[in-house]
Parts: C-alpha cells; structure tokens; sequence
C-alpha cells in the first residue's frame, strides 16, 4: 500500500504540487473541516458508486478520519486500477489549514 504522511501532503501542497484528494468521510464530518484546494468528497459508501467521476490517469491522495476507512477505500480503488495513495493517521493528524 503506497502511503502519505500528513506531513508530506501539507509539504507538498505548500510547494504548489496539484495532488487530487478524495476524502471518504461522511459529508457532516466534512463540515467540520477538509483539505482545502482540490479535496472532493466522496463517503465510502458511495465510492463504488461515484468512482466513474475518476480518471484512471490521475492519482489520488485517499483521507479519512484516522486512515481506516482510507485504506479500505485505497484497496477497493487499487483492485479497480486506480493510482492511489492512503494518507496515514487520517485528518486526525492533519495539522494544516482545513477549509
């Protein structure tokens, strides 16, 4: 499993690198705060669903809470053939800003 550390995406971001963030809480818990810039939304519930709005292409950074429901949303998407990337400890360790 290729992995992310908050760390790591804060840098990157800072440094202007365009990274695509899927965050696979539930929409209330995005309320509460989310990676700005190019995070989107999609619950783990419905990844299956919404996983047609991706580009195989792409890659993408995977966040949660704690980095559990990331890392079942990283397996379902890898089997799918999508570059993705699990970002550990989730927005829990995230101290950047959140929008």
């Amino acid at each position: 499993m290729k992995q992310i550390t908050a760390k790591e995406l804060e840098k990157k971001l800072n440094e202007g690198h365009s990274l695509h963030t899927i965050d696979v809480r539930e929409t209330s818990e995005v309320k509460e705060g989310k990676i700005p810039k190019t995070t989107i939304n999609i619950p783990l519930g419905l990844l299956e669903f919404r996983m047609h709005e991706l580009d195989k292409a792409e890659e993408y950074v995977l966040v949660c809470r704690s980095g559990g429901r990331s890392s079942q949303a990283y397996k379902f998407l890898e089997s799918h053939g999508f570059n993705v990337i699990n970002m550990v400890g989730g927005m829990e360790a995230w101290e950047g800003k959140t929008e």
